[in-house]
């Protein structure tokens, strides 16, 4: 398994320097989920032929994801994204498992231990779960929380322009929808972040439409005014 043994910062995306079992080292500045092909990012084909495919941990994924409302599919999206099914897999940002919880998320969620993968599956279905809730089923929006938090969509009111997160969503959506897609482009953002709702109070009166008669002609009309000469909606016969 190939290990991080230093890693910095720059404006476009994180480099990390990956010394791989042959001893070899690779440089990269990949976004995204850290796991590799190959030595290689997964393509999209991969994660299409990835996800459809039979796994050990498929009952399990529908036993935790459908009492709690959940689509499986999704559940093994994000799975496949964050390890690629490995439930020993540690990010660079210390999440751990199979579907990758941070120590404060898994303690949010009563998970002891990150590496039981019924534990951490269970810990991150009730988290996904939460999101689904809170962005009303969203799922572009929810991705982006799992993978950035949700101060950061909040701060900008849909997907956060980061690199690593809207490759992580485009991944995660390609992998759940089935079907190979380009990178995100500027101004993606899901649908906009949950607001209050509209003071009702201040809106509009609604007229409803009814069928009158305007110069003996049948006409559909939200108005009382009788002086136009023409329907105001259309004929009717």
């Amino acid at each position: 398994m190939a290990a991080v043994v230093a890693a910095s910062a720059t404006s476009a995306a994180e480099v990390q320097i990956v010394r791989k079992a042959d001893g070899s080292t690779v440089i990269s500045n990949q976004v995204g989920s850290g796991w590799l092909v190959n030595g290689r990012a997964p393509s999209d084909d991969y994660l299409v032929e990835r996800r459809a495919a039979p796994g050990p941990w498929d009952d399990a994924i529908r036993a935790a994801s459908l009492p709690r409302g959940v689509d499986p599919q999704i559940v093994k999206s994000v799975m496949l994204v964050e390890s690629n099914f490995n439930p020993r897999a540690v990010s660079r940002k210390g999440a751990g498992g199979l579907i990758q919880l941070m120590p404060d998320t898994a303690r949010r969620f009563g998970v002891r231990d990150r590496f039981d993968p019924l534990e951490n599956l269970r810990g991150g279905v009730e988290y996904l779960a939460s999101l689904l809730k809170l962005y009303a089923g969203d799922l572009a929006l929810a991705l982006a929380a799992y993978n950035a938090g949700e101060n950061a969509v909040a701060r900008y009111a849909g997907v956060p322009p980061y690199a690593e997160t809207r490759e992580y969503v485009r991944r995660a959506l390609v992998a759940y929808r089935g079907t190979p897609a380009p990178p995100l482009g500027g101004g993606f953002k899901g649908s906009p972040a949950p607001t209050a709702a509209p003071d009702r109070a201040r809106l509009p009166k609604a007229v409803p439409v009814r069928v009158a008669s305007l110069n003996g002609t049948p006409v559909l009309t939200n108005t009382d005014n009788t002086d136009r000469v023409g329907p105001l909606l259309g004929r009717v016969r």
